[in-house]
C-alpha cells in the first residue's frame, strides 16, 4: 500500500473553496443591485433634468418673442381699424411641440403667455398693455401663426 501526503480523513472539512464561492456570488449580488438601482436613476438625473431645463428656457425665450410681438404690433395699431401681421414659431423643442396661449391673471390686472408642454410651462407677462387691451388666444407650435388687433374689441 502506498501512503498519501494530504488529509483526506472524513473528519476535516476543508471549506476555502466555498468561502471564496460565497464571497464572490455575495458581492456581484451586491453589485448587479447597485446596477440596477443606478440604471433606474441615470434616466431622470442625466436625461430627464437637463432636457426640462432645455424646454424651459426655450419656452422662455418664445415667450419672450410673442410679449415682444404683441406690444410691438399695440403700439402701431390704428385708432380705428384693424392690422394683423403672421409670425412663425419653432417647429419643436427638445424633439416635442407645445401650445403657446394668452391668459388673464385671476386679479385681471395682468395679462402672460404662456408656454407649455407637458409638465415643463413658462409664463411671461405682458408688459404694459395688459390693463388696457385684452390678449387672447392660442397657438401650437406648426405654422403660420397670425396676431391681429382690431380697435372695436373683438
Amino acid at each position: 500500500m502506498s501512503t498519501r501526503s494530504g488529509s483526506t480523513a472524513r473528519g476535516t472539512e476543508r471549506s476555502d473553496g466555498v468561502t471564496n464561492l460565497v464571497e464572490y456570488i455575495s458581492i456581484t449580488g451586491i453589485l448587479l443591485l447597485l446596477l440596477v438601482v443606478v440604471l433606474f436613476t441615470v434616466n431622470s438625473v442625466f436625461m430627464q433634468g437637463p432636457g426640462d431645463t432645455l424646454r424651459y428656457y426655450a419656452f422662455t425665450d418664445i415667450g419672450n418673442g410673442m410679449s415682444v410681438r404683441i406690444v410691438d404690433l399695440y403700439v402701431i395699431a390704428p385708432f380705428n381699424g384693424t392690422i394683423s401681421t403672421r409670425f412663425i414659431l419653432p417647429q419643436d423643442v427638445a424633439g416635442q411641440d407645445y401650445f403657446v396661449s394668452a391668459k388673464v391673471t385671476p386679479e385681471g390686472k395682468n395679462q402672460s403667455i404662456v408656454v407649455e408642454r407637458n409638465d415643463v410651462s413658462a409664463e411671461i407677462f405682458i408688459a404694459g398693455i395688459g390693463a388696457t387691451k385684452g390678449v387672447t388666444g392660442n397657438t401650437t407650435s406648426s405654422g403660420w401663426n397670425l396676431i391681429t388687433y382690431n380697435s372695436a374689441g373683438f
